[in-house]
């Protein structure tokens, strides 16, 4: 029979209840990488147009970065990179951040989270926008590295004859990277 709590209101929780959500998040949490997974599978369907669709783009992206000679924190964001794209398609940006950001640095979550601006230097003249967009961050410690980012692992990762490595090769390190927790990045609540 499942626990439950015996507040229904938070402010009227005690220890026992706030015990009992702990350890139920923490088995929870047991199978994120599978959920991780399931979600970025999602992206396989086809989006029209593109010779290859996000998920084999995503896989695309995680294999530059690893042939490349990336760390795994590095290759593990291209691969997920733009798993926002089917719940949250005009900031997948943030939601990819978003995910990652326990587990990643400073630097790959901002890299991840600033992507999609970046990215649209190679389309914003064909649709309007300002080609130079991504430009507003020239000062910041990560635009270089988010420029290369998006011109090595995202913006020619879209190729249906690359020798792209299967999703089996990347869960091990999938797996390493979360397991890891950012100082500071890690609230001590259960997601609600």
């Amino acid at each position: 029979m499942p626990e439950y709590v015996s507040w229904t209101r938070m402010e009227d929780g005690i220890q026992e209840d706030w015990d009992l959500l702990f350890k139920l998040e923490e088995q929870a949490n047991a199978d994120l990488v599978k959920r991780i997974l399931t979600h970025l599978k999602l992206l396989d369907v086809d989006w029209g147009g593109y010779r290859i669709n996000r998920y084999q783009h995503s896989l695309q992206s995680a294999t530059l970065a690893e042939r490349d000679g990336c760390d795994e924190e590095m290759v593990v964001a291209a691969l997920l990179h733009d798993i926002g794209d089917i719940i949250s398609p005009y900031n997948h940006s943030e939601f990819a951040a978003a995910v990652l950001r326990p587990y990643v640095s400073e630097k790959t979550y901002w890299i991840i989270k600033h992507h999609g601006l970046f990215q649209s230097y190679y389309y914003n003249e064909y649709i309007g926008g300002d080609h130079n967009a991504r430009d507003r961050f020239i000062d910041h410690p990560h635009y270089q590295a988010c420029v290369d980012f998006c011109h090595k692992y995202d913006q020619n990762a879209f190729d249906p004859d690359y020798d792209t490595l299967p999703l089996e090769h990347f869960i091990p390190a999938l797996k390493r990277v979360l397991e890891k927790q950012q100082d500071g990045h890690l609230e001590l609540a259960p997601a609600m």
